[in-house]
This record gives C-alpha cells, sequence and structure tokens, in this order.
C-alpha cells in the first residue's frame, strides 16, 4: 500500500504544478482574459445573442452560428434585430430559414426574429402600394411566426419586447424610418408595466435606433422622442437598436440617460471612415452581443465572430 501511495502523491504534485504553470499563463496573456468571458456562461440565469443587419448574407451568418456555438453550446436564444433580410423577397426568407434548419442542432429553442426597413424594401419597386406594404409584412410576419410586427415573450421571467415598423418605402413613409403606430406605443405602455419587478431587467429591441435628429444621422423613427419618453420611465430597460452599420465598441453601449442603449453592431458589412475627410467603406467584418444575465446583473459582451476575439465586457447593475 506504501507503494502504491508514494505513486499517487507525486502524480497529484504534478498535477498541481501544471496547473499553476496554466494559471500563470492566463494571467499574462492578454487574449485569454478576454477569452475567459465564455467560461461563465452557465452560472448565468439567461443568455441570448443578438445580431443585427444580416442582409442574407448567410456565409457570414454561418461564422456567426458557429463562433456563438463554441461560445456557450446552451444559450436561451437568439435575437435578429431586423433587416434579416436585404429586400424583402420570399427567396432570401427561404435561404434563411434553410441556414437556421441546416443549424438546428446549434441553435437555442427560442429565436426572435424583428423587422428592420429592408424587410418592406425591394429595389426594384419605387414606392410600395399600401398593398405591398401589406404584402411585405406578410412575408415577415409567416418567417417570424409572429401575428404582428411587435410582439413579446417571457424567458426564463425575463421580458422581451419587440417593437416594429408598421410601414416602409412608401408614400407615407420612407425607405430607412421606422413608423411606430399610436397602437403599439399604448401596447408598450401595458407590456412595459406587465408583471413590473423594481430593478429587474427589460429588454427591448427595434431595429432602428431612437433618433429624430437628421443633423445627427439617419432618422431612426419619427416617433423616437415618444418611445424615448416612455422608456425614460423604466431605467431597467436595455434597448436594443441596429440598422446604422455603425462598428462595434465600448461606446456602442449608451449609459447616459435613464435606460440603456445599445447597438448591436452588424452581421453583413460594417460602414467605417479611417480618416474624416475619406469616403466610407464597407467593410466585410462580422460582429454581434452575447448577453449574460443574473438576478439584476447584465454582461453586454460586444464579439467580433470572425476573429473570435472580444470587443469589450459591459455590465450594467440596476
Amino acid at each position: 500500500m506504501k507503494k502504491s501511495l508514494t505513486r499517487i502523491i507525486p502524480f497529484w504534485g504534478v498535477i498541481l504544478f501544471i496547473g499553476v504553470l496554466l494559471g500563470a499563463m492566463l494571467l499574462n496573456n492578454p487574449k485569454a482574459k478576454t477569452e475567459s468571458v465564455s467560461a461563465n456562461a452557465s452560472q448565468a440565469d439567461l443568455t441570448f445573442a443578438v445580431l443585427g443587419d444580416v442582409h442574407e448574407n448567410t456565409e457570414h451568418l454561418q461564422e456567426a452560428l458557429n463562433d456563438l456555438y463554441s461560445i456557450n453550446s446552451n444559450m436561451d436564444a437568439l435575437v435578429f434585430n431586423g433587416d434579416t433580410v436585404d429586400q424583402g423577397l420570399e427567396e432570401q426568407y427561404k435561404a434563411i430559414t434553410k441556414t437556421l434548419q441546416c443549424n438546428q442542432s446549434k441553435l437555442p429553442e427560442t429565436i426572435i426574429k424583428n423587422i428592420g426597413n429592408h424587410e418592406f424594401f425591394d429595389y426594384t419597386i419605387e414606392e410600395n402600394t399600401p398593398a405591398e406594404v401589406q404584402t411585405f409584412m406578410q412575408r415577415y410576419l409567416d418567417f417570424a411566426g409572429e401575428e404582428k410586427v411587435y410582439h413579446d415573450i417571457w424567458l426564463k421571467n425575463y421580458h422581451f419586447i419587440s417593437l416594429g415598423s408598421e410601414d416602409g418605402n412608401s408614400q407615407t413613409n420612407d425607405s430607412i424610418k421606422a413608423y411606430i403606430s399610436e397602437k403599439q406605443l399604448q401596447w408598450l405602455k401595458v407590456k412595459l408595466a406587465e408583471n413590473y419587478v423594481v430593478g429587474k431587467p427589460i429588454f427591448v429591441f427595434l431595429h432602428q435606433p431612437l433618433n429624430t435628429n437628421p443633423n445627427s444621422g439617419w432618422v431612426g423613427s419619427e416617433q423616437g422622442d415618444i418611445l424615448n419618453d416612455i422608456l425614460n420611465s423604466y431605467p431597467e430597460v436595455i434597448l436594443f437598436t441596429s440598422h446604422t452599420h455603425a462598428d462595434l465598441s465600448a461606446s456602442s453601449v449608451n449609459l447616459d440617460q435613464a435606460f440603456t442603449k445599445v447597438h448591436t453592431g452588424t452581421i453583413h458589412y460594417t460602414i467605417v471612415r479611417r480618416d474624416p475627410g475619406e469616403i466610407r467603406a464597407r467593410e466585410p467584418y462580422i460582429k454581434g452581443l452575447y448577453v449574460e444575465v443574473t438576478h439584476n446583473t447584465v454582461i453586454i459582451n460586444g464579439r467580433d465572430f470572425k476573429e473570435k476575439t472580444w470587443i469589450f465586457s459591459q455590465e450594467i447593475t440596476q
């Protein structure tokens, strides 16, 4: 027995030595630190990813899905935050659906599909008639499995609220802005108050940002100021928007108002301007968000799916 014991002791000594050595390597390797974000995924109460502006780019989408699965194979939800297709055409919805079906084993059970402006925007149609607007909306609803362009769901007792434009590329609404009806605004007020708990995060999604100032970029919605006032009453709200194709960085999380605004990044391409006088370029970046929620704490992680690296990590606690 003593002989056996003397063999066990050195073995565990070697294991201890290797553990100390690996620990030292991790502490001195910045990349290893960033990769550790996913190590705690299974400890969170809720995990989900948000992808914006896929524009039917199934190749980039596949890279994102592969990387997300490597980060957390048991995510609770995946959110497509609008412009999932490029022109609202049936064949484009079929291409996205086929990609999702081929990746069924990698995907969470809950997939939330939100509407953007390109779901209304067939480039061959100069201006949609009212009937064409309804056709585009119905194609989206069939794809999303929803009854309206605005909808909500509860996941593990956390509220996910999706807003969406009810018009697009028509005589009554241009090809860029979201139109949020009074009925939808009233619905939002009811949903925000539903089972409201002080300090508990509420996740709200809209493809377009709330910007209503044409001098500071694309106008996201004519109703942006009204939406902003409604959401300001709920500091627990975290609003995810896409649309601008802006690059993803730590500044993508905006904490300067009562609630939190977050830009999702983009899957199809990113618009960058390297110098003030340079023409904006479209870069084939593949970036998005991976979110972890534990009690009332939300950690938003920016991810470069192509490079498989973390861009930032922002903790939000009410």
